[in-house]
Parts: C-alpha cells; sequence; structure tokens
C-alpha cells in the first residue's frame, strides 16, 4: 500500500512536517516564503489560501495547517500596539480543509480560538513547556499532562535547573533543538515551529482513522 498523501499549509521548515513522515505520510509542504531547510517530501510556495480545495481533494487524503499565530501570543497579548498587525486567518483555514472535504487538522497556539486537544512537551516526557491547540473534524485524544514542577526560564534567559523556553531569541540554542528533537532550523524557524513529537502522535491517531 503506497503511503497515504498529506498537506501541510504554513508549512514554515517542517515540525509539523517531520511528525507526520515519521507518523507514515508522504507530505508536501505550503508556504508563502522560500523555505530553503524545509524538510518534507515535496514543497509548494504559494499562498495557502489561495489553494483550490477540489485540487487537493484529488491529491492528498489529510491536511494540516498553522495559520499565523502571533496574534494569538503572549507577546502580543502584553503590547497592545501590536493588536490587529497580524492577520487572523483560522476560519478562513477551517472553511478551506472543510471545502476540500478531508480529514484535517488546525494547529495554533494555546490562548487561540481552537476548539480540541492540548499537547504539551512534559506529557512526553521532554524538558518543555510548549502548549499547542489542535482542532480536527476527528476524534483526537490527548495524554495525561503532568504538573509543571519544574521552572521554566523566561525566553532568552536560560538558568541552570530549569526548562527553556522556546520562543523569542530561543537561547541557548542547543538545549532548545534538543528539547524540540529539531536540529536542521535556524532561530527564528525554531522559535515558530512545534516539536515533530506533537505532529507525529496526531498523525497516527489520522492513520490509524484513514
Amino acid at each position: 500500500m503506497s503511503q497515504p498523501r498529506a498537506l501541510d499549509l504554513f508549512c514554515g521548515a517542517g515540525g509539523a512536517t517531520k511528525g507526520l513522515q515519521r507518523a507514515g505520510f508522504h507530505v508536501t509542504g505550503v508556504d508563502i516564503a522560500p523555505q530553503p531547510r524545509y524538510c518534507g517530501d515535496a514543497f509548494i510556495q504559494a499562498d495557502a489560501m489561495t489553494m483550490d480545495p477540489y485540487k487537493i481533494r484529488k491529491a492528498y487524503q489529510f491536511v494540516w495547517g498553522l495559520p499565523p499565530c502571533q496574534d494569538y501570543s503572549i507577546a502580543s497579548k502584553c503590547r497592545p500596539e501590536l493588536a490587529g498587525r497580524y492577520p487572523r486567518l483560522i476560519d478562513d483555514t477551517r472553511a478551506l480543509m472543510e471545502a476540500a472535504a478531508l480529514d484535517w487538522v488546525i494547529e495554533n497556539v494555546y490562548l487561540s480560538p481552537l476548539k480540541g486537544v492540548m499537547l504539551c512537551g512534559a506529557m512526553f516526557g521532554r524538558p518543555l513547556y510548549r502548549h499547542r491547540l489542535f482542532e480536527s473534524n476527528l476524534h483526537l485524544w490527548m495524554p495525561e499532562h503532568p504538573r509543571h514542577t519544574v521552572k521554566c526560564s523566561r525566553a532568552g534567559h536560560w538558568k541552570p535547573g530549569t526548562y527553556v523556553s522556546v520562543a523569542g531569541c530561543c537561547a541557548p540554542i542547543k538545549m532548545a533543538r534538543e528539547a524540540m528533537e529539531i536540529d536542521w532550523m535556524n532561530r527564528s524557524e525554531l522559535a515558530e515551529s512545534i516539536p515533530p513529537y506533537f505532529s507525529e502522535f496526531i498523525g497516527r491517531q489520522i492513520i490509524e482513522s484513514l
């Protein structure tokens, strides 16, 4: 049996893509900007919102998407002057996926309006508190969320005995890469990515449904 084909919208350098590949998908990424370090099987440089849902349905079995999250982030909430500067495309992304009539997952930061499961690095035994929401037209389940008993340093200000914060300047970069299990991205790409073990965990649930 050939690999099921997944489309990763707003793919960036491919954190979600890598996990979907590990789950068993052949993954094509779509991003409006060039992505020279993208790790997927194929790449399309295009505005994700211009994709034809009929063509998506004909070529793929599953769609993943991370619409811009900056306007929902803690940094934006703490800086009122940033309000409205970034696009809010969750509703448009959901409409595109529903029009494609495929199984889908939308991912975003935990302050976003998504309705679904939340994943955290601590659920997977990693020294990382990185909460992300995942909404789907399928039923998803999540592991038990352990208590955060170890403190997390502020982004770029790591202290011994604490977990590293993967945001902003992502320092020290070696620790951030190890916690995320990502070794091919630069600092800014890493800050906007999710750990591949998040999308692998969800991707395996999607594979079972397919």
